[in-house]
């Protein structure tokens, strides 16, 4: 483990020079990030970081697979998931540069899903990891885990838009699948998560520190980390043979990004708006409305994240004996934080108005 430690290092300065770099073609060829209703900055960013730290993250994972190092992802399984990697990375960096319809991004998405699935790598059950409970999908397997691969790549999506926000909370989440795996032994899926999280520190060095950010990762990057934290529970154990993390616990470690799309999408058909969208309803927005900085924001969100991950963590850990009742309080928590943020935006909104 103590090399993946060093090449997460190499990562993190590869994943800096490439941002930089990108930061500065951007620059000269004035690459700025398109504003509209969902933005909250102002000023011309550039948004191609995420073409910088994947770029390093990719390169550093095909590294490591011409030295041999994975031997547990080799063959055509691990071709299909670097075609499905490399279709949203280039569409993303398409987006970013000419926005694309919210058809094509989906079905670029649904795509890359289908490819992955092709892999091997589905939710074949539902379970809680107890005897007690275990319903095998049988051809459900299908197209549950395209919907999960599409769901989480757009709740990622969706959550970036305070500076430091998706790569912070994705940082949490990544980490939290890395004590998991390597608490099971499978070192090659916790050392991909590491591995990721040192090239997000690497394009945070230009987020932070606040107020401003110096560059976004853009598209590119969020519909990465959404692709790669959906892909990341379906990795398997070999010892085991089946999905060590379990859906229910995979959604657990990405409860805020779901709760937040479930509430757009509701809110959308609510309001008899198309569900692709945008607005200024999201959970940073209404923060922001409350009140807060960015940083603030920032803060409160990888609290909530860190919270919910570290009961999840846990319960798949060292505490496996109460897993339902922790599984269960990680979702109360997360469902306590947007109530409570629900009603405090209503008044805020009402005394805004002068109701």
């Amino acid at each position: 483990m103590s090399s993946y430690i060093f090449f997460s290092g190499l990562t993190f300065g590869l994943a800096v020079l490439f941002v930089y770099l990108v930061l500065c073609l951007s620059h000269k060829k004035a690459l700025y990030d398109h504003i509209d209703e969902r933005k909250i900055h102002t000023g011309q960013i550039p948004r191609l970081g995420g073409v910088g730290f994947i770029t390093a993250y990719v390169g550093m994972v095909l590294f490591l697979t011409l030295l041999g190092v994975w031997n547990q992802y080799t063959g055509l399984s691990f071709i299909l998931l670097l075609i499905a990697m490399v279709l949203i990375l280039v569409f993303g960096i398409w987006d970013d540069l000419k926005p694309l319809r919210a058809r094509y991004k989906i079905g670029i998405q649904v795509l890359a899903a289908i490819l992955v699935s092709v892999a091997g790598y589905r939710f074949t059950r539902i379970t809680f990891g107890t005897n007690e409970f275990s319903l095998v999908l049988g051809w459900f397997s299908w197209p549950l885990t395209i919907l999960w691969i599409v769901g989480i790549i757009n709740a990622i999506n969706l959550i970036d838009g305070v500076d430091g926000l998706s790569g912070g909370i994705s940082i949490i989440i990544l980490l939290s699948y890395s004590l998991v795996y390597s608490y099971y032994g499978n070192i090659h899926a916790a050392a991909l998560s590491l591995l990721l999280v040192a090239a997000i520190l690497g394009f945070l060095v230009f987020n932070f520190p606040a107020p401003q950010a110096k560059i976004f990762m853009g598209d590119t990057g969020s519909q990465f980390l959404g692709f790669f934290i959906a892909l990341i529970p379906l990795m398997e154990t070999p010892s085991l043979g089946y999905s060590r993390v379990a859906l229910p616990y995979a959604a657990g470690l990405t409860l805020f990004p779901i709760f937040d799309t479930f509430a757009a999408i509701w809110r959308r058909t609510r309001d008899s708006k198309k569900i692709y969208e945008p607005d200024r309803e999201h959970t940073h927005h209404k923060l922001l409305a409350l009140g807060l900085s960015s940083l603030q924001i920032d803060l409160v969100l990888y609290s909530v994240q860190l919270v919910s991950g570290a009961l999840i963590t846990l319960a798949l850990t060292v505490l496996k004996a109460w897993r339902i009742p922790l599984l269960i309080a990680a979702y109360l928590v997360v469902a306590a934080f947007f109530t409570i943020l629900h009603f405090a935006y209503r008044n805020r909104v009402k005394m805004g108005n002068g109701k």
